[in-house]
């Protein structure tokens, strides 16, 4: 009898920690937005937020070193894992709020396309709508105070992005330093990726549903085919029933007529 294998060790401790790591994600999501959507709180909302941010980068980084240790080959899934190592170690070369949000962005895209409750569209849709709120946070923190900047508002900011990813472009509102400009590159290389992963897969699910139509029709063929045949037999086999009947009559127990003596045929007496 067949055992089922086991999961690694690895794959355990990702199932684990799916749903954990995932509500901790949305807590940055809220400790990231709180202040720059309430740039006036107290001093004191700003360091719980900041201090959450990164107990949620540590939190990723840690997750990255155990599913290290649990590796089958540590060669092999750093080579694999590499933009998980690339997320975690950003934020370390420069204490930016913006390299934890692109890394705690990045990390959390990974361990969601993980999971296998979670579907290609649901994905693509969580994508989009995290690249459009972190997007429009991030550049109205860093245009708020420009000089010369032009998107002072989360309206502002909002519409801004939704006109970048989409690649539309109207110019009413556009950064003006050198990191929003950096945004909007990334931004907008983000929105292709996204639209080319939307287009493919509708394109895969009209050509399924037309190989599936094609299966359909093609049994639909098959099984016509196959009852014309049988119907074409059965015709052939009455056929050759009806025609042996009158020849078998005489052998199967009816006697002949017998001839009279002398072998001359007399005709009837009226």
């Amino acid at each position: 009898m067949l055992r089922m294998k086991e999961p690694s060790p690895q794959a355990r401790w990702e199932r684990r920690t799916q749903t954990p790591l995932l509500v901790l994600a949305l807590g940055f999501a809220v400790a990231y937005a709180v202040p720059i959507v309430l740039p006036d709180a107290s001093p004191a909302v700003h360091d719980a937020c900041r201090h959450a941010e990164w107990v949620v980068w540590a939190t990723f980084a840690a997750d990255y070193l155990v599913r290290l240790g649990l590796a089958d080959s540590k060669r092999a899934f750093v080579r694999t894992h590499w933009l998980d190592l690339a997320a975690v170690v950003l934020p370390m070369i420069q204490p930016l709020r913006l390299l934890r949000v692109v890394a705690t962005l990045m990390l959390m895209g990974r361990r969601a396309r993980m999971a296998p409750q979670i579907r290609l569209t649901t994905y693509v849709a969580g994508s989009v709508v995290g690249l459009l709120m972190f997007g429009s946070l991030a550049v109205l923190s860093v245009e708020r105070d420009a000089p010369d900047g032009n998107i002072r508002n989360l309206g502002d900011a909002l519409w801004w992005s939704v006109t970048t990813m989409t690649t539309v472009g109207y110019g009413d509102h556009s950064p003006t330093t050198g990191l929003g400009r950096l945004l909007a590159v990334g931004l907008m290389l983000s929105g292709i990726a996204l639209l080319g992963v939307v287009t493919a897969n509708i394109a895969a699910w009209f050509i399924s549903r037309f190989e599936r139509d094609d299966l359909v029709e093609r049994a639909q063929t098959a099984a016509i085919s196959e009852l014309t045949q049988e119907v074409r037999a059965l015709r052939a086999e009455v056929a050759r029933l009806g025609g042996a009947a009158p020849a078998g009559a005489v052998g199967a127990g009816v006697p002949a007529p017998a001839a009279p003596a002398g072998g001359a045929v007399s005709a009837p007496t009226p």
